[in-house]
């Protein structure tokens, strides 16, 4: 999906941030790609808005003035998948690893390029927007549709047999799913998955692997969907099916 010439509007965004020439600035440029954009200062307005507008997608300052935004996502999270575009001066990797840990799907830093922001949201809006989205949810084929994930519905089919994770097998998988061939540090996996609260968890991670890997019939010598990166931890090896 691309910004269009064409006069027809590209969807609809809605930006969330309490400082206005942010908001203004992100307008202006969407809006000139032919986004339909509305705006929100506030956490309470934003969640009004997302029920009211059911916009494609949202952009998100962390930073609000009533409730933060990461409750905002993880309200929106409990009912939607919709894509959502975290916006922080926060650059540190465990804020990074945070934003995704409660549902955010991309991560971009203050001071930022227009011109970056847009690529995000093209991006982003393409993923969610594969010809297998269903009102049901996001399902993500890859290996030739062998391997079926939808967060929405939290199932999982192999070869179309409906397979059974339990609830931290199903958010392993999910993680890797969501960013194909980034690999992943045991540490990561740890706090994505469970928090690190969950002692010892970072020791068992290999084990939920095996086991993932058990189900959806993954040979852990050959594996065709989750990859060890030796030193590092894992990834998924293949990308999302066009």
């Amino acid at each position: 999906m691309h910004g269009r010439d064409d006069g027809m509007d590209a969807g609809t965004i809605l930006i969330v941030d309490d400082e206005h020439d942010i908001l203004q600035v992100i307008k202006a440029y969407l809006e000139k790609n032919n986004y339909i954009v509305h705006e929100a200062d506030s956490g309470i307005k934003a969640l009004q808005l997302f029920e009211s507008l059911k916009p494609d997608l949202m952009v998100l300052d962390l930073m609000l003035p009533d409730i933060s935004g990461e409750e905002v996502c993880r309200t929106i999270r409990n009912k939607s998948n919709m894509p959502i575009l975290m916006l922080t001066a926060k650059s540190s990797e465990d804020d990074m690893i945070n934003g995704l840990l409660i549902g955010a799907d991309d991560y971009i830093t203050k001071p930022f390029s227009p011109r970056e922001l847009l690529a995000r949201v093209i991006s982003l809006l393409r993923r969610s927007q594969l010809p297998n989205s269903t009102k049901e949810g996001l399902a993500l084929k890859f290996g030739g549709g062998r391997l079926s994930i939808n967060t929405e519905l939290h199932e999982v089919k192999v070869d179309g047999d409906t397979v059974a994770l339990t609830p931290i097998e199903f958010k392993l998988l999910e993680v890797l799913t969501r960013h194909p061939k980034r690999a992943f540090s045991r540490y990561e996996l740890v706090n994505l998955i469970q928090g690190d609260d969950f002692e010892g968890f970072e020791r068992t991670i290999d084990v939920h692997i095996k086991n993932v890997r058990q189900k959806i019939g993954d040979d852990p010598k050959r594996p065709t969907f989750i990859g060890t990166v030796f030193g590092i931890g894992y990834k998924l090896q293949v990308n999302a099916d066009e």
